[in-house]
């Protein structure tokens, strides 16, 4: 299966060596270029790539924006320079599927592609540790549905193994049930618990259980 990609870059240079990147994988496919964040938004929707691949500095619209504005239409994976908190949960709270820096080398970046297209998340090792320390203080989960007023058994045993890192290939090992039967859990949990993607249910999940609930 190809795995149909947007790259979304003011910088002309930049655009042509990530797609020099990805067309060099057998498995991809860059099937547009955007120079902004409007222009992304537009290209998206027509052309409905299985993941965005968007800066967060372009003119008209910043890639964080675009982000949130193709919240169903693609996944979002942000490749930036910069390596700023702001960007980071901001990236997150729009629903990016993954945050990665522009110095991370040509195999790792066709690696995450990859993941983001499974449905599974990933933010550069870099920023982790901080991430989920600050972002926890700021996304306070809703208690009510974390205590079962949404949740199915099976829908909870799913968010514990996103909580732990796992991917969907891993939880549907663990979990004794096919992939994409893993991937339809992961969606309607997201949508039960207003969440926009699976860091953001990791998130939540350590955020909750850490609390001792």
């Amino acid at each position: 299966m190809t795995i149909r990609v947007l790259v979304a870059d003011d910088h002309a240079a930049v655009r042509a060596g990530i797609v020099l990147i990805l067309d060099g994988a057998d498995d991809m496919e860059v099937v547009g270029e955007a120079a902004d964040g409007e222009q992304a938004i537009v290209m998206a929707r027509e052309l409905r790539p299985d993941v965005v691949l968007m800066d967060v500095r372009m003119p008209r619209l910043d890639g964080i924006s675009a982000t949130r504005a193709l919240a169903g239409v693609a996944d979002v994976l942000i490749l930036t320079t910069f390596d700023v908190d702001e960007y980071v949960f901001g990236a997150l709270r729009a629903g990016a599927a993954g945050f990665l820096l522009k110095n991370t080398d040509a195999d790792a970046l066709v690696e995450a592609v990859r993941l983001v297209a499974r449905g599974d998340g990933l933010i550069s090792p870099g920023v982790t540790r901080r991430l989920i320390a600050a972002f926890a203080e700021q996304v306070r989960p809703r208690r009510e549905l974390a205590e079962g007023e949404g949740l199915t058994p099976r829908e909870r045993e799913v968010l514990a193994c996103i909580g732990r890192g796992l991917s969907n290939a891993e939880i549907a090992r663990e979990l004794d049930m096919a992939e994409a039967t893993t991937k339809t859990h992961v969606s309607r949990l997201l949508n039960k618990l207003g969440l926009k993607s699976r860091v953001q249910a990791a998130i939540y999940y350590s955020d909750y259980y850490s609390e001792g609930v």
